[in-house]
């Protein structure tokens, strides 16, 4: 066990205090894909029969306080279904400019160690391009992982309100 904390702890001094952040912002982007992973799972299916229940218990369907009705529901699921995916895709697309300030750094840092000791030094160079790319790598990676999910909530948000639309008839 100590052993993989000295390696995390190896790999986030080597890709600077950038690294440290994009560490935080990949871990809170999955909390929020394990909640909507929760939600869809558990959640979901409760909300949907309890507005179905409700729904179908109404006598007057047709009416026009009986249409806003309706759209109050939609919207309040569309509310449940839709939460947390806009701050899913917001972390996602910060990940990559996260990564790409973690290059400018790392550059920044080469750039130091060349005014002050010339081209010759590669040992102290090469601290400076770690601290390049590796935050360049943990930005893009977390937002390909963290844009497929997005996506994925997305899709199956709209077609759960699909669903929520056809089971709620109006009468006419």
């Amino acid at each position: 066990m100590s052993e993989s904390y000295e390696l995390v702890s190896d790999f986030l001094a080597a890709g600077g205090d950038v690294l440290k952040i994009i560490f935080v912002v990949t871990f809170l982007l999955w909390v929020l894909i394990i909640e909507r992973f929760i939600f869809y799972k558990y959640k979901w299916p409760e909300l949907l029969k309890e507005i179905e229940n409700s729904w179908q218990e109404r006598a007057d369907k047709g009416s026009w306080f009986a249409h806003r009705v309706r759209e109050f529901q939609l919207s309040t699921a569309d509310m449940a279904l839709q939460a947390n995916i806009g701050l899913i895709k917001t972390l996602v697309a910060l990940c990559p400019l996260l990564g790409l300030l973690g290059t400018v750094s790392g550059m920044i840092a080469v750039f130091d160690v060349m005014a002050l000791t010339g081209t010759g030094n590669a040992r102290l160079m090469a601290s400076g391009i770690s601290l390049a790319t590796i935050p360049t790598m943990a930005g893009m990676v977390t937002a390909l992982s963290g844009l497929y999910f997005g996506n994925l909530f997305a899709g199956k948000s709209s077609a759960a309100k699909l669903v929520l639309e056809e089971n709620l008839p109006l009468s006419i």
